[in-house]
């Protein structure tokens, strides 16, 4: 038989693949990603290090859909901001994407790029070195579970007639309108990191440092 003029696998079309399969049902395996790619499993060995080498093709993907990745010339704090609703938005179109990418460290010399340029940044800002990486940690934690918190439903509280809950009660009933329950608490969050973040530039809380 003869070879088909256009290749059948590119790392493009097996993120894309990969992702849409994620989207679909929250996982992938290689037998059904060669399957929607119409190839034999064997034939990915040949573009990509096994399931880890997809993962990290999709850790590429979303970090290429991030579009506010700081850079050590700007000023840290509306950089980080930025950064962190651009980060939101891009993991909130493929929540499913989230629990597979905690399974593999971060490889990809383009990705890690990314996270040198934040690290500059925040350096020159003057965080301190030993508290670097764990104020970026818990900003990304708080991101990323912001991001899975988009797909939940608006009203999580649901209290049954009865149940003597007065004062949750209230609290749901004072909530404003506008915007949105997950995007008010993400405002408040971000808010109370960053201003975490402010005092780490000036002191550094021991249990931080070390």
């Amino acid at each position: 038989m003869a070879r088909p003029r256009t290749a059948l696998l590119d790392l493009e079309r097996i993120t894309t693949a990969a992702m849409d399969l994620v989207d679909e049902t929250g996982d992938f395996t290689m037998p059904a990603l060669a399957a929607r790619l119409g190839v034999q499993t064997a034939s990915l060995y040949h573009h990509v290090d096994g399931r880890s080498g997809v993962v990290e093709l999709l850790r590429i993907r979303i970090g290429d859909a991030i579009v506010s990745a700081p850079h050590p010339e700007q000023s840290w704090e509306p950089a980080l901001r930025s950064y962190a609703y651009s980060y939101r938005a891009a993991f909130a179109a493929h929540p499913h994407v989230v629990p597979l990418l905690t399974t593999e460290p971060i490889r990809s010399p383009q990705v890690l790029a990314g996270y040198e340029r934040v690290v500059a940044l925040m350096e020159k800002a003057g965080f301190p070195l030993p508290s670097v990486m764990t104020a970026l940690t818990a900003l990304e934690n708080f991101v990323l579970g912001a991001a899975l918190d988009l797909a939940a439903p608006e009203v999580m509280w649901a209290v049954p007639s009865g149940l003597p809950a007065d004062r949750l009660n209230a609290a749901l009933a004072a909530q404003p309108a506008e915007p949105t329950r997950a995007d008010r608490a993400f405002d408040f969050g971000i808010n109370v990191l960053l201003r975490g973040c402010a005092g780490l530039v000036d002191t550094v809380p021991g249990d931080l440092a070390r």
